[in-house]
């Protein structure tokens, strides 16, 4: 068949004739691809952590039904939707399990979500206090305001989304000449020159020849894989990948396989054999084999291993899909992302995309490679035809971010911030290893998981921190594996001595550093 006449051409693999490690081992294995030492580390979990854990799961379930039975029985009251009695016979409405999950779980630790804030997302910031008289059912606030909560969950990595400063003022006078939101698409009557200008920054900004933009970063992925990609095409998507990629390539019809996380001997294993096979029962070769991969992987802390991707994605002739949401803006040496920290050329990436809504403190998200693709996705994207333009206040804010990360608005202040996060970054896991926590992730990446494991220490770890004035991020099941259960700490450019660990170990070294500032402000006033 034609597939295998394809294989017999193909070269011994890259990667293969290395051993498959366990997945927590992240060793490089081609490290003349690298021009630095690629450094990541994902401890096994304690085989005593690991009993204990499924032993918390396991009582939390078994009083689970114990409560599910009262409540049957009215013996306690039940405050969660449920079926009606007349309804028996229909189609149920609301899962049983996913109903357990929510109302005998998720219910004790929801006090960690949802927290309203009322202030800058700033490295500080001020949070709206509130109880609960019916064990997190519903919430009541208090009137009062907890000040000063140091921001240790937030995107806001480079801190530009401020009320002071020349972003917010540049996205006034903008509010002033152009109104608060356009009410139209970017094919009818809702395309602005701002959103020229911006769309010509972007594509300036990466390194490619053009780049369209989108409202929301969700649907950046969602609704511009299915156009991509379609029936028979194949998607090799890593396992970690975010809700938004994995939406996008069940929209799209293609067939998808799943490789292990950043796991080169898994993906090219899955490349090889699309190749040796072709497509199901036909064996037709596959119309495209679009890899999707993001930058930094928002609940692990990694890096992808671009170097090796590309390797892979040149040798099997298929094609590169990005995502840079978390780490465009805040990674590599001029802000760039993944691409400007391995120091690679951005057109080997065929299609980039990142997001707005982190490092450039606005909303929305962009999609950039070569002029005949962003032309195809103006006319094909349901993002693009159908969604409402950007507001001309957001666009502004890009604008204003981009180009102080750029340098071009004649001050080193984007470049101050970026060296900024990459010491807090660096000083901040060592710190919390020194302490003797479990750390996930690559020593670069500004989203640090320190493990939990327990599910009781979810909702401990979370109220006792905001007792001691810090605001966190807490995750568990389902959103990680069962046994994995952590805190997800974001670094800031923002964050200084006052706010980071270890600050008496600094000061008694003679070891200060001034907060950044912009003309005369704090950089993160909140």
């Amino acid at each position: 068949p034609k597939a295998h006449r394809r294989y017999c051409c193909l070269k011994r693999p890259l990667f293969s004739s290395f051993p498959v490690l366990p997945q927590n081992h992240n060793v490089v294995r081609n490290p003349s691809l690298y021009n630095k030492p690629f450094v990541e580390s994902y401890e096994e979990t304690p085989l005593l952590v690991a009993v204990l854990t499924y032993m918390g799961y396991g009582i939390l379930t078994i009083f689970g039904y114990l409560r599910d039975f009262m409540r049957h029985w009215n013996i306690e009251k039940c405050s969660v939707a449920r079926e009606r009695d007349e309804q028996k016979d229909f189609v149920p409405l609301y899962q049983d399990f996913e109903n357990f999950y929510t109302r005998n779980l998720y219910t004790r630790i929801r006090d960690n979500w949802n927290r309203p804030l009322c202030g800058v997302p700033g490295s500080k910031m001020d949070i709206v206090e509130q109880v609960s008289h019916d064990y997190n059912r519903t919430f009541q606030n208090t009137g009062k305001i907890m000040r000063d909560v140091i921001n240790m969950g937030s995107y806001n990595y480079l801190g530009f989304a401020e009320n002071v400063g020349q972003c917010a003022d540049a996205a006034i006078q903008v509010t002033e000449k152009y109104g608060s939101g356009v009410c139209g698409t970017r094919c009818e009557m809702g395309n602005l020159d701002i959103h020229q200008e911006m769309e010509e920054l972007v594509a300036r900004f990466l390194g490619v020849e053009s780049a369209l933009t989108f409202g929301m970063g969700f649907a950046t992925n969602s609704m511009n894989i299915p156009a991509l990609a379609g029936k028979g095409c194949l998607i090799l998507s890593d396992e970690l990948n975010h809700a938004s990629l994995v939406l996008g390539a069940r929209l799209s019809g293609s067939t998808i396989r799943v490789f292990k996380h950043n796991n080169m001997v898994s993906l090219e294993k899955l490349l090889r054999d699309a190749i040796v096979h072709g497509q199901p029962r036909t064996h037709r070769p596959w119309k495209k084999l679009l890899i999707v991969v993001e930058g930094i992987y928002s609940m692990e802390g990694s890096i992808v291993r671009l170097p090796e991707v590309i390797a892979l994605k040149k040798r099997y002739k298929a094609f590169l899909y990005l995502d840079e949401a978390h780490s465009i803006g805040a990674l590599g040496p001029n802000g760039k992302g993944v691409v400007d920290y391995f120091g690679l050329d951005p057109k080997d990436v065929d299609i980039m995309m990142g997001t707005f809504t982190k490092s450039f403190g606005a909303a929305g998200g962009y999609i950039g490679g070569k002029r005949e693709l962003i032309q195809y996705l103006r006319s094909h994207s349901h993002s693009a035809v159908y969604a409402t333009s950007m507001p001309p206040p957001v666009a502004q804010q890009i604008i204003t971010s981009m180009t102080t990360i750029m340098g071009e608005d004649g001050t080193s202040l984007g470049a101050d911030r970026l060296r900024q996060l990459s010491e807090n970054t660096t000083y901040f896991r060592r710190k919390l290893r020194e302490m003797g926590f479990i750390i996930y992730g690559n020593d670069d990446s500004p989203v640090v998981p320190m493990m939990l494991y327990m599910p009781a220490k979810i909702g401990a770890f979370g109220r006792e921190m905001l007792k001691r004035n810090i605001g966190t991020v807490v995750v568990g099941f389902p959103a990680t594996p069962i046994i994995e259960s952590r805190a997800r700490f974001c670094v800031l450019a923002g964050h200084n001595d006052s706010t980071l660990p270890g600050t008496r170990l600094r000061e008694s070294r003679g070891i200060t550093r001034p907060p950044l500032t912009v003309g005369g402000a704090d950089c993160n006033p909140g």
